[in-house]
């Protein structure tokens, strides 16, 4: 496994984490012992950073992860990232939420907390929210900052109110066919040190190469009414799948390994951080690292990826 520091800190992560959206029934996996063995699987191939969330499952996510990591005496090992959503962001509730994402991760600190949404119904002050997280590093309750889903005009905002601390991270959604992250946040990211944690690096699943035009399953998870599955949509990422598919085969590579590899290449401050729903998905996600593509395969997909243009006006 490749390592990546996290933003200017002294924090190395594996360039692919584990993503635990998974672990709710957003995703499907709702048994503890699935879960488990998805995280051990993770350890096992070196995968240290493990993304969740309060919102995941509403909390089920961070209490398998958390146990998790409790019954393999690895805590000390890994870096765990969580998050808490825009309404909880008034004073009281970001020390109230972090103390609830600490019970439930079963752990005294953490070392990743992000802000997962910027508070867009109500009205807290940037400031508010920022200083109270700082706060909260200064009682080592959390070990460093992060944005997630912020544009570079919030990020700078946010960053403006911290005194002592700095911003290590922001998480984007970025992938091979939604790459709009490109176009100011990623290079906002490079010029100030900031690491960028791809979030849906596979697009949900569309890159993986596992679905065609004619075999699309009727989802029961959060893909349902998903643009990127809509018939106006993904024949022409199905398009990008059969170059992944070809460019794979030159290295004994998956489509989703090509894909994510892709992103890697992209940034050296991209870190991307699949979900998985077994452990085998975790070891082909893991194959993502420790090589490279060829400049003139690289290249190609970007020329290929640049011709997918995704409508989100689907009725």
């Amino acid at each position: 496994m490749e390592f990546r520091y996290l933003g200017n800190s002294d924090t190395k992560v594996s360039a692919v984490g584990l993503g635990t959206w998974q672990f709710s029934e957003s995703w499907g996996v709702t048994d503890y012992r699935t879960a488990k063995s998805i995280v051990g699987r993770a350890v096992e191939l070196g995968i240290n950073l493990f993304d969740t969330a309060a919102v995941y499952g509403r909390g089920m996510s961070e209490r398998f992860l958390g146990e998790a990591l409790r019954e393999l005496g690895i805590r000390e090992e890994v870096v765990i990232a969580t998050k808490i959503p825009g309404e909880f962001l008034s004073r009281h509730d970001v020390f109230k939420a972090t103390r609830r994402c600490l019970e439930r991760l079963g752990t005294g600190y953490i070392d990743l907390m992000q802000v997962h949404w910027p508070p867009c119904w109500d009205n807290f002050p940037t400031c508010e929210y920022m200083r109270s997280l700082e706060e909260l590093v200064h009682l080592g309750a959390i070990r460093m900052i992060g944005l997630s889903d912020f544009p570079p005009e919030l990020i700078e905002s946010a960053w403006s109110c911290l005194s002592t601390e700095d911003l290590v991270s922001v998480q984007v959604k970025y992938n091979l066919v939604e790459r709009d992250a490109e176009k100011e946040i990623i290079p906002y990211a490079e010029a100030n040190g900031l690491s960028v944690l791809a979030w849906s690096p596979l697009a949900k699943g569309a890159l993986t190469g596992k679905y065609t035009p004619e075999n699309l399953p009727s989802f029961s998870d959060v893909r349902e009414g998903s643009a990127l599955f809509h018939p106006e949509n993904f024949p022409k990422v199905y398009e990008l799948v059969k170059v992944l598919k070809e460019v794979g085969a030159k290295y004994g590579k998956s489509p989703s390994q090509v894909a994510l590899n892709w992103l890697l290449m992209a940034s050296d401050r991209v870190i991307v951080i699949p979900g998985a729903k077994s452990p085998s998905q975790v070891e082909e996600n893991v194959g993502a690292a420790d090589w490279r593509m060829s400049l003139e395969d690289w290249m190609r997909l970007e020329e290929e990826s640049g011709k997918v243009r995704i409508t989100r006006v689907i009725w």
